[in-house]
This record gives structure tokens, C-alpha cells and sequence, in this order.
């Protein structure tokens, strides 16, 4: 049996992680600058995730939501404290694009209503209402054309906001922190203010995809937090795992749960739990929100100093390197030449960089040094 042949993958055999480096079969270190789409937050084999992992298997890995299980209340409570999201209720699942299915469905639920307002250059995944809200209709089959009315606005235009609202039929507005397929492109701070005060006017739930902008990405937990906004429901996955498949959404105490209103099978299994708190305990006690912003600041003024560079977007770690000719004969001189992982975007003309969130001011100098010499 052959793989059915969907990813276009580089030649390279990764047999080995390490912090901020991989390590292929014939024994090559690589400076990990994308983190498998942003995924990696506290490095590879950290040994905190480790442990926790291993400790967790040698009891039990896994059983499913019929059972009691404290490490969920435990993940909770530690989300809470980290998050600034302490009223707010958590529900596990697998996956971003699970987190985003489950959302929409829980505002069309909790409103009664079915039309949503999403954003030019979105993606929220692959499953059917998170495709139905991505602005790529090439990843949409027939099947998943039109399950629900969506109007796409353009990112930070207020008057198209208002008139998509205007006849309070919206059950939710669904944003990204910062788009990450997209372009990293970003709300600004401004607009997110505008967004949360006209979704509370008109009734309709704001829910905030942070699954690749989230866990301490940009430096605040959220990326919306930059603009002091909360929101109806947020959306996590990513980096919340470390590499270990979990996701889950944060709702609003207003937002009434009853039996069977969501499920999953593998949803907040032990392990993944485990994985998620080895992530926080990382966040806390390493002080990563605090290196991201360190790090951002030295890494975006030394991108300022190459005049090749025509615009830095994104926050934090969550950055996007614009220049005015297509990448991709770069990155592949940066992978091959460089060893140096970086990542692509919707947007041609844009490197897209997404570190472990621990990586420091020297481990980035290569990439800094490798892109002078190439763009000389």
C-alpha cells in the first residue's frame, strides 16, 4: 500500500529533534525557524514533556470522557491562571480545526441563528464549517460549498463590519489572532476593539481563532490580548501540545453546556493533558512570554537593517519577512544551504517564521547572517 500523495514534501528524513534543532538520517543539524506550522512551542524533547509524558503512560494513557479525570480539571485551572481567561469554561478536542467546527456550532446553538461573518485571507481549517469559514474555496469539495451563509469582510474595514451585522442574523464572528496561512495579516488593535463592541451589539458571538497565534506565540498569551478584548469563545490548538495532537476551546460562562451538545472520542485523553501541561509549566517557569518579546525585539530590528526586506508583519514569534519577489527559491536556499526551516504562506512574497518560543538572540543569528549573504 502507497501513501496516498497529498503533502509535497522536502527530501529530508528528520530522525531527531533537540530544542530549536532537528537532526536528519545522515546526521545533518537543522535551525528550526517554522516548528512544524507553528506547532513546536517549548522545543523539541523538551525534557519537562518528556518526563511528563512518560510518567503519564506508566499509568494510563487513555480513557474516554465517561470517566472522571482530574488532569483535565488540573489543565483547567493552570489554563485559567496563564490564559486571564478565569470565568471561561474549557472543552477539549484533537485539533484546531475541531475546536473551530465545535465553535460555530456552539454559537449557532447558543443564538439560534446560522449566518457567520468571517475574514478575507482566513483559514480555520479543513473539516466542514471551518472550511465553510476559510477564504479558499479550492480546498472545498462540492459537498462542503454552502452549508451555511458567510459573508467575508476585509480585515480592519469597520463600514463592511457594520453592514454584515446590520440585520442581527450573525450568530458569530469568527477572527484570527493573526492569520497564519494568510499572510500575517493582523487585526489591528483598534479594530479588535471595534469587532468586540459591534458583536455585543448585535448579538453575535466573537470567537477568536488563536490555535496558531495562542499559548505565548506573540508574547501576551493571546494575540488579542495585545489590544485588552476579551472574547465569547477562543480557540487553541498548536502549540498547546507541543507536537502532541490536543485542542480545545474556551466559552463563556453565558453559554450553557448541556449532555450531548458537543463529544469527541480522543478528546482530553490523559496524555494529551499531560502534554499540555508540561507546555504551561514551560511558559511559567522558563518566563517564554517574556523571551518572545526579547527576542522579537532584537530579531525585527536586525531584519530593519536589510534593505531587501520590504515589510516585517505579525507579532512576537509569529512573524512574516516580506519582500517584493516570490521566496521560494530562498527558502529552499535556506533549508539547503543553511540547514534553516522556515515556512510559506498564501502570500508568495513572504518567509514565515515561527521558532520554539525559547530560542535565544544567538541561535538566531544564522538565519540573520544567511539572509544577508543570500539577498547580497
Amino acid at each position: 500500500m502507497n501513501l496516498f500523495n497529498v503533502y509535497p514534501r522536502f527530501n529530508i528524513t528528520l530522525t531527531k529533534g533537540k530544542g530549536v534543532y532537528v537532526y536528519d538520517d545522515q546526521h545533518q543539524k537543522y535551525l528550526d525557524l517554522y516548528g512544524g506550522h507553528g506547532v513546536i512551542s517549548i522545543g523539541h524533547s523538551h525534557p519537562t514533556y518528556v518526563n511528563k509524558l512518560k510518567e503519564q503512560i506508566d499509568v494510563i494513557g487513555y480513557y474516554s470522557n465517561s470517566i472522571q479525570m482530574p488532569i483535565q480539571e488540573e489543565l483547567a485551572l493552570k489554563l485559567a491562571q496563564q490564559s486571564a481567561y478565569p470565568q471561561h469554561k474549557l472543552f477539549l478536542c484533537n485539533s484546531g480545526a475541531e475546536a473551530n467546527e465545535n465553535a460555530i456550532k456552539l454559537a449557532s446553538f447558543h443564538t439560534n441563528k446560522k449566518k457567520v461573518v468571517a475574514f478575507k485571507g482566513s483559514f480555520h481549517g479543513r473539516t466542514a464549517a471551518a472550511l465553510n469559514v476559510t477564504d479558499n474555496a479550492k480546498l472545498s469539495a462540492p459537498i462542503n460549498i454552502n452549508n451555511f451563509p458567510v459573508d467575508f469582510v476585509e480585515l480592519n474595514n469597520k463600514e463592511q463590519l457594520v453592514i454584515a451585522l446590520k440585520d442581527n442574523d450573525v450568530c458569530a464572528v469568527i477572527v484570527e489572532g493573526i492569520q497564519g496561512v494568510g499572510g500575517l495579516d493582523a487585526p489591528s488593535e483598534d479594530y479588535l476593539s471595534f469587532l468586540a463592541e459591534h458583536c455585543k451589539k448585535s448579538g453575535a458571538l466573537l470567537i477568536i481563532d488563536e490555535i496558531q497565534s495562542g499559548f505565548g506565540r506573540t508574547g501576551k498569551f493571546f494575540a488579542h490580548q495585545h489590544a485588552n478584548i476579551t472574547a465569547d469563545i477562543v480557540t487553541i490548538a498548536k502549540g498547546m501540545g507541543n507536537g502532541f495532537p490536543i485542542g480545545g476551546l474556551l466559552i463563556h460562562c453565558k453559554i450553557k453546556a448541556s449532555y450531548g451538545l458537543l463529544g469527541t472520542t480522543f478528546g482530553g485523553n490523559h496524555l494529551a493533558c499531560a502534554a499540555s501541561l508540561a507546555v504551561l509549566e514551560t511558559l511559567e517557569s522558563e518566563s517564554l512570554l517574556s523571551n518572545v518579546q526579547e527576542v522579537s525585539k532584537y530579531l525585527e530590528h536586525e531584519l530593519n537593517g536589510i534593505p531587501a526586506i520590504k515589510t516585517i508583519k505579525g507579532k512576537g514569534l509569529m512573524l512574516g519577512v516580506e519582500f517584493d519577489f516570490p521566496i521560494k527559491e530562498m527558502r529552499s536556499l535556506l533549508l539547503n544551504d543553511y540547514h534553516i526551516f522556515t515556512g510559506a504562506s498564501a502570500n508568495p512574497n513572504l518567509l514565515r517564521i515561527l521558532p520554539p518560543l525559547g530560542i535565544t538572540k544567538q541561535q538566531m543569528q544564522p538565519f540573520i547572517t544567511a539572509l544577508k549573504k543570500i539577498l547580497s
